[in-house]
């Protein structure tokens, strides 16, 4: 049984990702970590919502490519490095593009029988201006997700 893990960096992808070896090692599967890097927008600091679009504003910016590159990179690494404490080899990829249609995508091409991500269950006015990834993987997935918390 072929199991990816998308992974951000969070807690919840890291829980996520024990949640898959728990898994794995039940079925003897193998695991890959990926991460797709979108150089458009991301979030910074704060966990309050955002109210105003001056306030979206000042926490949505963009980053260059060779940025989102290495914070890609560094977030697999990491991700190898639990699964090696959690005693479970993974593999990863680096995917280009946005996560919802990239990961899907990805599954499908590869092969993969089930995809797990964390939720980090952000705020619903913070959803609503960048979605949900995590919900948006279900609706798009023509293989079972599990969204971990």
């Amino acid at each position: 049984m072929k199991l990816l893990v998308a992974v951000d960096g969070s807690d919840e992808a890291e829980n996520a990702l024990e949640y898959a070896v728990n898994i794995a090692t039940a079925v003897d599967g193998s695991i890959t970590v990926v991460h797709a890097i979108d150089p458009v927008v991301y979030e910074e600091g704060g966990s309050e919502p955002i109210s105003t679009l001056s306030d979206a504003d000042q926490r949505l910016i963009l980053e260059a490519l060779e940025d989102t590159e290495q914070r890609g990179i560094e977030i697999l690494e990491a991700a190898i490095a639990h699964g090696d404490e959690l005693g479970y080899d993974v593999d990863s990829e680096l995917l280009y593009g946005d996560p919802v249609t990239e990961i899907p995508d990805y599954a499908d091409a590869e092969g993969f029988d089930a995809i797990y991500v964390g939720h980090r269950g952000r705020s619903e006015r913070l959803e609503s201006i960048l979605g949900s990834v995590a919900k948006t993987l279900v609706e798009r997935s023509n293989v079972p997700v599990t969204v971990v918390r």
